[in-house]
């Protein structure tokens, strides 16, 4: 009998199953992909990210999938917590509205016994945060706010309570109770620990400090850099409240200094991240827990002249996926195209959990393990009804609908999206090419949208400085250095 235990005990059969592991979801907004230093930019300071990117694996080509709407987040959002397309999710009202999709947090909760625990911004409505989470500290029900000025609601039982002030900076409200999370964490289930920050979205109104660190040490402007969009991409590109924080033409000063704001978002936010790293380290959960840093989407921020992230062009919809954690490479990377709601499949996979929907999510595990080199051989960008690009890792072809217009790229030479090839004859096949390619996607998603105008939109767009629009979340020393007091309900009092 001894021996029979013995050789059972050997051959694992009485060995205690492998503790699911802990998920911390670190969820950037508005973060370019190309603002992190261990990824190839020396001008900002990403101390912490640099570790974990040196302590984990990162996916070079991450996009967010386009978007149903100027408030790219929700699209965004939308398709990370359902694993679908915005194509394929419900068509009315997607942004809070995704049918009888199970959402991760709640497919993890039900299938894994993960304990999900949201803090922070959280921008698709009620009805989808119940089917999310039923518990949750220092919750923002909005899609901005002044990060020094705003209201939390703390969420027990799926009841938000009473609005109450957030009392510090946004990166750091959602930082310290991250932290008190992980400091009394249990650890006889695993969680699901999401931290959704409100940085490095705009307002940029880091604390002074973190801004000066770049005001004294400018970082290059973007390589694409131009003073305005030479055509209409979109409505929000004259008319919309991002492109509005700036008035036209940029300059560069402008463009430095509201490039100098970002980066000392980032930084802060990144100096946050390291506390919660920290905590995780001394808490020992750290073993047993997969981290997640990623972001909705990237930012303009003076890129073709434009400043938000309304467009395909690669800096707005191309964000930051690090992964880190229990059988993760380390200081690893791959060029594997990417989508930011793959991230569903993948943490399934990690969580030995199975999805109980139908989803467009890829699982990128095999990649991670280095037993597969992509998911997908191209990338398909569609927006609203007023865009469309397709990339195939070498060439990029961009589709206007609304104007009639194209753009042809090529990415190995042409990474910043400058020369435009498509009048060129010289490169007609390779155009025709790309077109079949956006046609098969299009097929797939079944895209209702179509590619020409009968009757085409005015090409050139119409810049109004004096329609820009002040929204209330502007701090005002933002509101005197950029809207020289205009709009500002206490401009002209004494």
């Amino acid at each position: 009998m001894i021996r029979v235990l013995l050789a059972l005990v050997l051959s694992g059969t009485f060995l205690p199953a492998k503790k699911k592991p802990n998920i911390l979801f670190l969820f950037a907004d508005d973060q370019r992909a190309d603002t992190i230093a261990a990824h190839g930019n020396p001008h900002i300071q990403t101390p912490h990210l640099d570790r974990l990117a040196k302590e984990g694996f990162s996916f070079r080509k991450n996009y967010c999938a386009g978007s149903f709407s100027g408030a790219v987040c929700v699209a965004s959002r939308a398709m990370l917590m359902t694993g679908q397309h915005w194509m394929t999710l419900p068509s009315e009202k997607p942004q809070a509205n995704w049918g009888s999709n199970q959402t991760l947090p709640a497919l993890l909760k039900k299938s894994g016994n993960y304990q999900p625990f949201i803090i922070g911004k959280w921008h698709n409505g009620k009805k989808t945060l119940d089917q999310s989470f039923s518990n949750g500290r220092s919750v923002y029900m909005g899609g901005m706010a002044d990060h020094t000025d705003f209201h939390v609601q703390d969420l027990k039982n799926g009841k938000l309570s009473e609005k109450r002030p957030a009392e510090e900076f946004s990166s750091t409200v959602f930082a310290n109770d991250a932290i008190s999370f992980i400091q009394k964490a249990e650890k006889e289930n695993p969680f699901f620990l999401y931290v959704s920050f409100m940085a490095p979205h705009d307002p940029r109104n880091p604390p002074k400090k973190y801004r000066e660190i770049y005001y004294k040490n400018r970082p290059p402007l973007p390589e694409n850099f131009l003073p305005q969009h030479p055509f209409q991409n979109a409505p929000q590109a004259t008319s919309g409240r991002d492109e509005g924080l700036a008035p036209w033409p940029r300059t560069k000063k402008m463009i430095s200094d509201q490039l100098c704001e970002y980066y000392g978002l980032i930084t802060h936010l990144d100096e946050q991240v390291g506390r919660i790293l920290l905590a995780l380290q001394k808490s020992g959960h750290a073993d047993n827990t997969i981290i997640v840093y990623t972001a909705d989407h990237g930012l303009s921020m003076g890129s073709h002249g434009l400043l938000g992230k309304q467009n395909v062009y690669e800096q707005s919809m191309q964000c930051p996926l690090i992964l880190s954690g229990p059988g993760i490479p380390k200081g690893k990377s791959s060029n594997a195209f990417t989508y930011v709601h793959d991230l569903y499949a993948t943490l399934c996979n990690l969580a030995k959990v199975k999805p109980e929907n139908k989803i467009d999510s890829e699982d990128l595990t095999e990649i991670i393990r280095g037993n597969a080199k992509e998911v997908r051989k191209s990338l398909f960008l569609p927006f609203q009804d007023n865009q469309r690009s397709v990339n195939d890792g070498k060439w990029k072809l961009h589709i206007y609908p609304q104007i009639n217009h194209r753009l042809l790229f090529n990415l190995e030479e042409d990474p910043h999206e400058i020369k435009d090839l498509a009048q060129n004859q010289n490169f007609s096949k390779q155009q025709k090419r790309m077109e079949q390619l956006m046609i098969t996607w299009r097929t797939n998603l079944k895209d209702p949208y179509p590619l020409k105008s009968e009757k085409r939109l005015p090409f050139k767009p119409s810049y109004n400085n004096d329609a820009r629009t002040l929204d209330r979340w502007q701090p005002k020393w933002i509101r005197e250095k950029y809207f020289d007091g205009r709009n500002d309900p206490d401009h002209g009092k004494k």
